[in-house]
């Protein structure tokens, strides 16, 4: 996969958005799934193990679809996305944290998320 410009990187998130609300979906079935099956756990109407392995089987997929696109996702816990890019000569990750309304950050590789800055 190639460089996203800050143009095409918003483009693939406005055309996973689908993708990245039903992860979210996804991941709280999973997450009330899992509880109700622990010992002591309150039942759930989600269901059962079997449930619980259909959810965590479609997660997967979900997350598959992301990386195809050639953007990393890098948690689930919050959805965080990367998308590999070029500012200035300068590789840098051009990056969406579940919950921004857009695409508006990114840091060099080198510093990470901690290293976030608005983009120009």
């Amino acid at each position: 996969m190639g460089l996203f410009t800050p143009a095409e990187a918003r483009q693939e998130l406005a055309r996973l958005r689908p993708v990245l609300e039903e992860i979210v979906v996804v991941r709280a079935d999973m997450v009330e799934l899992t509880a109700a099956l622990t010992v002591g756990g309150e039942p759930t109407a989600l269901g059962g193990l079997a449930e619980r392995k259909a959810a965590e089987a479609r997660l997967d997929e979900l997350m598959t679809q992301i990386q195809q696109t050639g953007a990393v996702l890098k948690g689930v816990a919050p959805l965080l996305v990367d998308f590999p890019a070029d500012l200035d000569g300068v590789p840098v990750l051009l990056c969406w944290l579940e919950g921004e309304a857009e695409l508006s950050w990114f840091h060099r590789l080198d510093l990470g998320f901690a290293g976030r800055r608005r983009l120009p």
